[in-house]
């Protein structure tokens, strides 16, 4: 194929001329172009390989203007993603355009492109944005319920559930990047529920299988965000482990929710994939039953959308690693699942008229489904311990062990378009410091 205009990325056809873009099974075919960051620098992924913006323009690559050289210049010269967030979404679409232009089959920048390729089989190890805020929510009906049975029976979700998106502002600070390892945190925990406590490490170490996705428009404070607007806020979404002890968690989260028990670190994917890439794989939002109640103004969306996201957890022990035995999957779901949606979840956060800034990352939650296979922590998957789950190794877990590594995986995928994936957020569990 002849290339000579810019192409749409979006085209279920287009193959590109990069060694594992064309993998039916790959996560990164020229449809998917997520971004992130390399050696300081923004790159986009394309199936084994990584490309730097600022070495395409230097090189002098682009087919067409991309706002102002000013504007571009700056966008690819910083080291995050914030700079193309903040570019007009004509001129991303037009940058994703360029960028399939030069990796489509039959492109003639293919000889000067081979020269900047970069390897990118191994973790990039670098935050895409200058996170500003995180907050996390509590989106998952099933999850929610399920947390809910074990430690109230009789009424497990609380009054205000199915009316509010809850959440809690997290800790931007220890968000870390896929490979990066976790270390046991400290905190003071309890034998009985009324105390005394002591301080320690903790004993009842958990990951959290989340999607988070990362804010593209800004609004001045004092304003809303239309929910039916939302999704045109947000720039791209990543893998989320938000890590949890849950011991600590016990004993201080009441009356004002998590705090040390969640603040020690959150491993997210490396790279972003943008919403127009997801757009083939938006479905319908959650179905609500006769005895729901109907969202507030505000919140309701009668064509809002979640994404079909099929998720997967593995857990491999430092024993396995070195046995060679491969990760055990220890959970399966779909992020479709979820109550809330993230338009739903982004208007309410900024409904008060809190000023969302771009490159502020909103997570979702544990998601899990509605059979055992698809709860997306240990505290539901082997229900609080009662049913631990065995490794390849023949060991079983209740709670995360020094040395484990959790590995979280995530792709969309339906008849007719290439598979869409997020690659891995992986990390291995630290001991405690002294």
């Amino acid at each position: 194929m002849s290339v000579n205009v810019l192409l749409d990325p979006s085209d279920p056809n287009l193959r590109s001329w990069v060694a594992g873009a064309n993998d039916p099974e790959g996560d990164f075919p020229i449809q998917n172009l997520p971004y992130g960051t390399v050696d300081g620098a923004v790159a986009v992924r394309i199936g084994d390989k990584a490309l730097c913006l600022r070495d395409v323009l230097d090189a002098g690559l682009f087919v067409k203007k991309l706002a102002s050289a000013e504007e571009f210049q700056y966008a690819v010269d910083v080291a995050w993603l914030n700079g193309v967030a903040e570019l007009e979404p004509e001129q991303q679409k037009m940058l994703r355009q360029n960028l399939a232009y030069m990796l489509a089959e039959g492109s003639p920048a293919r000889a000067k492109l081979e020269r900047l390729l970069l390897d990118a089989n191994e973790p990039a190890e670098e935050i895409p944005f200058v996170i500003g805020d995180y907050t996390d929510f509590y989106a998952s009906l099933h999850h929610a319920t399920n947390v809910g049975s074990m430690f109230r029976p009789t009424n497990p979700l609380l009054p205000n559930w199915k009316h509010v998106p809850i959440g809690y502002h997290g800790r931007s600070s220890s968000i870390v990047p896929s490979g990066s390892g976790v270390t046991r945190p400290h905190g003071q925990t309890v034998a009985n529920d009324d105390g005394p406590p002591s301080w320690g490490p903790s004993k009842l170490l958990d990951y959290e299988l989340e999607v988070g996705f990362f804010v593209g428009r800004r609004n001045e404070p004092g304003t809303r965000i239309d929910v039916r607007d939302a999704w045109s806020h947000i720039f791209g979404f990543v893998l989320v482990n938000d890590w949890s002890a849950r011991d600590i968690q016990k004993w201080e989260y009441q009356p004002l929710g998590p705090f040390l028990a969640k603040n020690f670190g959150t491993s997210i994917s490396n790279w972003v994939v943008t919403r127009e890439a997801l757009e083939p794989f938006r479905v319908p939002g959650p179905p609500r039953s006769a005895e729901d109640p109907r969202p507030l103004p505000y919140l309701d969306d009668p064509d809002g959308v979640n994404l079909d996201i099929n998720l997967e957890v593995l857990i491999q022990s430092a024993r396995m690693r070195e046995q060679g035995i491969a990760p055990t999957v220890v959970s399966r779901g779909s992020f479709r699942d979820m109550f809330w949606t993230p338009a739903q979840m982004l208007a309410h956060h900024a409904s008060g008229g809190c000023n969302m800034e771009i490159g502020d990352m909103l997570a979702s939650g544990t998601v899990s489904g509605p059979t055992k296979e698809s709860r997306g922590c240990l505290l539901e998957r082997t229900w609080r311990g009662s049913e631990p789950i065995t490794l390849g190794d023949g060991t079983e877990r209740k709670f995360l062990q020094d040395g484990d590594e959790v590995i979280m995986r995530g792709y969309c995928r339906k008849p007719g378009y290439p598979r869409i994936g997020f690659g891995e957020c992986r990390g291995i569990v630290l001991p405690a410091r002294a």
